[in-house]
């Protein structure tokens, strides 16, 4: 063997979460109902940050945290944005009294 137990792992892992990425797509296209479809987005997110990781330990590199971190911020207000809207209807209220 060739290659070591660490990328073997790894390879396994960046395969799975490829699948639950391709999986959630699905969800997040045909999902029933639109709180679905936000979970579906939010999962998407975590798998990215996830695969983003996979990918650096692959490559034994620390140039993907900032892309982790970077991931996690958008992630965030993205959820925000679209919880607000699954409640109210809108994002940015505009009171014009």
């Amino acid at each position: 063997m060739t290659k070591d137990m660490l990328h073997v792992v790894t390879e396994f892992c960046i395969v799975i979460t490829s699948i639950s990425i391709i999986l959630l797509l699905y969800r997040a296209v045909v999902g029933p109902t639109n709180p679905d479809r936000a979970v579906a987005l939010d999962t998407i997110g975590i798998n990215l940050m996830a695969l983003a990781g996979l990918i650096a330990i692959y490559l034994v590199t620390t140039q993907l945290n900032d892309v982790i971190l970077l991931i996690g911020i958008l992630l965030f207000i993205g959820t925000v944005a679209i919880a607000k809207f699954l409640e109210k209807g809108v994002i940015i209220e505009r009171d014009m009294d």
